[in-house]
């Protein structure tokens, strides 16, 4: 049964907010899912859940129940004291309780060794459950009896997502232990947003073809085409080998199997696309009101047609008076929104509610605190944050036609950008469209110090100094919304926006202009007419008739809206999958060709391009460019290392929601280093930019004093203390900085002295509990 359908005991529908305490109600806890569990005999289980805090409080939550006998907890102590004793600095202390019951974690923030450790006992049957996230159903041998899945839709950036039928079958398929169980089991647990209705469609929309992860590189592009080479300091070249054109490399690239997976997917994905258009048009046209017509004149009696198509007249009518009234109020609602928000905004900085939905449907609500008109940010510093991704937020008056009576009128809105920043810790850029309440509480704009900024004009130079792109999230005639990651030193005023639940009716600006009030009562009058004309509709003597007609279209509606989100995903593979192959290898030649690392034309490679060929790295050209930069020869070997840190430093975290921890701060040295290089940064940027060019040049320094403080000495003990960074996040900075030092000792044409202090901090750096992860 669907939600739309459900009936309270008075016989009416029941309201949004109380379909939702229903679904509350019936969200299992996760220590009753787990007796369940072991009451069936259907441990040990994986029990998928979508972020690291969710799973090592989960740990915590199940701290008291026993899963383990005596013997079992007698083997976990005694494997557990080994580990200790061979690895004193990767035992994870607030996961031992837990260990000792039978439950633990497994996800990114902890360090390989312990991860290890948590696999053996798993193999071994000494662990019960395992709380991980996603990444454990791919690469890592760890069969279960079950696995849970504590939701199927998980938290991005902007938003919540829904799994793909992919990711729950990969998943699922860690359910089974061959040679062991006959059969594996899947649970999928309530929520209160999902139920049986949301799995079913998930489970039977179809698997989606396999995508290739297959992209050209600059090393890839300098070692199909490079030939002979030129000898530094002369004008000779040495022959080293005859080098690809690029009719030969492309031959190559298009037997890849990247592109031969795309090419296939990309047919595929556009016949079944053009496939499902037919279909729509087809539906839609069976709907239209000429076909609904003709359908009632074929099925009712020439009496009961003329009642119903009188009847469906004045209908139709009504419903057009209501929509212009519903605009109306909107206009209305928008301006005095305006006003609420310039009023509040002198004495603090409110919060707000965004509502949006994204293109699949799915309603989404941001609490944010307000910071003002967009406006108010540099003109040039705006367009440019939309100009690298094709993008604009026009500020444009908006004209509405508005139906009164027989007299058609056209009112001039004009929607202003606004600026928020979410407790999501991202900007939004919006109309006064996208504004569901406006609270009267906030952040009071007071210094909380003397000689500190104000809270305004601290969060607007965050925001100017923030170097991304905004991104679409929805977009309407008012105009759009759009978002973009905030930053480290956002993060804490992020925090302090409270949830909705905190926040109450009573908190709400309920005062509104007379206009909105008028507009509002007008629209509830014509609401009720049309529910009155549709009751009389349903009195009509062919009404039982006529509405299986009008059920047929809700259901053909229905079909209509689920093709095309089935077609908005298509559409995003064929873009994901378009720009790989032989068109991304040209773009990248032409980047290579014009920074003068490889003459495309005769092959030649040049000292830069000798270096980046032999780097290994997400950007080569990017890294040899630095590498090769003589001031780096300044550095002593743990400054080296804290450079080396800020380019390879992506997806690396901050622990959320902590307060009272740090990150150790870098030297002036690498600070100025990471400045000198940011330039030439900018530089590879553009020339990117200006053949289309998107990998990523990494250039990070938040993390470089942690590296600098282990290439230091410091030891592990030492760093986690009040550390902001989970361990293995820590972990795997580290080890991706080890193995990029130790690449430049073997790099061709690099200084001798900086290639000495990149061996010397690499020495220094390997050491456990990070030498082990090598192993």
């Amino acid at each position: 049964m669907s939600d739309t359908s459900l009936i309270g005991m008075s016989g009416e529908p029941l309201s949004k907010n109380e379909i939702s305490k229903i679904h509350r109600s019936q969200v299992p806890l996760v220590v009753d899912t787990l007796k369940q569990l072991e009451a069936r005999d259907m441990l040990p289980s994986i029990w998928f859940i979508f972020n690291r805090r969710g799973c090592d409080a989960a740990v915590q939550y199940l701290e008291g129940c026993k899963l383990l006998d005596e013997c079992e907890t007698s083997e976990v102590e005694l494997a557990l004291k080994r580990f200790s004793i061979q690895n004193p600095d990767a035992v994870r202390e607030t996961a031992v309780k837990g260990l000792l019951k039978g439950v633990a974690a497994h996800h990114a923030g902890c360090l390989p060794l312990w991860k290890s450790f948590i696999e053996e006992l798993f193999q071994r049957g000494l662990v019960k459950v395992v709380f991980a996230t996603e990444t454990l159903a791919a690469g890592i041998n760890m069969p279960a009896r079950t696995a849970v899945i504590s939701s199927l839709s998980k938290r991005i950036g902007t938003g919540r997502i829904q799994l793909s039928p992919n990711e729950l079958l990969q998943m699922a398929g860690r359910a089974g232990r061959r040679g062991i169980d006959q059969r594996g089991h899947v649970v999928l647990v309530q929520t209160p947003t999902e139920g049986a209705e949301e799995c079913c469609k998930l489970l039977f929309a179809g698997i989606e073809p396999l995508i290739s992860q297959f992209t050209a590189s600059y090393g890839m592009v300098l070692n199909l085409l490079a030939g002979a080479k030129v000898i530094r300091g002369s004008d000779e070249m040495k022959h080293r080998r005859t080098g690809r054109t690029l009719e030969e490399a492309r031959k190559l690239v298009e037997r890849s199997f990247g592109t031969y997976i795309g090419s296939n997917v990309m047919t595929a994905s556009k016949e079944e696309l053009v496939k499902i258009q037919k279909e729509i048009e087809m539906l839609t046209s069976e709907i239209t009101d000429a076909a609904m017509d003709r359908k009632s004149r074929k099925i009712l009696s020439d009496v009961a047609y003329k009642e119903i198509a009188v009847l469906q007249e004045r209908l139709k009518e009504e419903k057009h008076l209501r929509t212009d009234l519903r605009r109306r109020m909107e206009i209305m609602r928008l301006n005095a929104l305006k006003l609420h928000l310039k009023e509040l905004r002198n004495n603090h900085l409110p919060f707000l509610c965004l509502q949006y939905k994204d293109y699949e449907g799915v309603e989404h609500l941001v609490p944010a605190v307000y910071l003002g008109k967009a406006n108010s940010l540099d003109g040039s510093r705006l367009k440019e944050m939309f100009s690298a991704s094709g993008s604009s937020a026009a500020l444009n008056a908006v004209s509405v036609k508005l139906t009164d009576g027989n007299i058609e009128t056209h009112h001039l809105v004009e929607p202003c950008y606004h600026v928020a920043l979410g407790s999501d810790n991202s900007w939004y850029l919006f109309t006064e469209k996208w504004i569901k309440t406006v609270y009267k509480t906030g952040f009071p704009n007071v210094s909380l110090a003397e000689g500190d900024a104000l809270p305004h004009e601290a969060m607007w130079t965050f925001l100017d100094r923030e170097g991304k792109q905004w991104e679409k999230l929805a977009d309407s005639e008012l105009g759009g919304l759009w978002y973009m990651d905030g930053s480290l030193e956002t993060w804490s005023w992020s925090l302090n926006v409270p949830v909705l639940n905190s926040l109450s009716e009573i908190d709400e600006v309920v005062h509104m202009s007379s206009e909105y009030n008028d507009a509002v009562q007008r629209y509830k009058e014509q609401r009720t007419k049309v529910a009155r004309m549709k009751k009389m509709i349903a009195r009509t003597e062919g009404f039982r008739e006529y509405k299986k007609i009008l059920d047929w279209k809700n259901v053909t509606e229905d079909k209509i809206k689920r093709l095309k989100i089935r077609s908005n995903r298509l559409i995003k593979r064929v873009e994901q999958i378009e720009p790989s192959g032989w068109k991304e290898f040209l773009k990248i030649s032409n980047v290579v060709h014009e920074s003068r690392a490889l003459d495309i034309n005769t092959q030649v490679i040049f000292p830069l391009g000798e270096t980046a060929a032999a780097i290994r790295g997400e950007n080569e050209l990017w890294l040899a460019m630095v590498l090769r930069n003589r001031i780096l020869r300044d550095l002593k070997p743990a400054q080296l290392a804290a450079v080396c840190a800020s380019l390879v430093s992506e997806g690396i975290k901050l622990r959320a929601s902590e307060n009272n921890s740090y990150v150790y701060e870098p030297s002036a040295a690498v600070m100025n280093m990471i400045s000198v290089l940011d330039d030439q940064r900018s530089s590879l940027l553009q020339l990117q930019g200006k053949h289309e060019v998107e990998i990523p040049c990494g250039l990070d320094s938040q993390f470089a004093g942690m590296v600098e403080a282990w290439a230091s000495g410091l030891n592990w003990r030492e760093m986690m203390m009040d550390c902001a960074m989970d361990d293995g996040d820590l972990a795997r900075l580290l080890r991706r900085t080890i193995d990029l030092l130790a690449q430049i000792p073997k790099l061709p044409d690099i200084d001798p002295l900086l290639q000495s202090n990149a061996r010397t901090a690499s020495d220094v750096m390997d050491r456990p509990p990070i030498s082990e992860l090598s192993a």
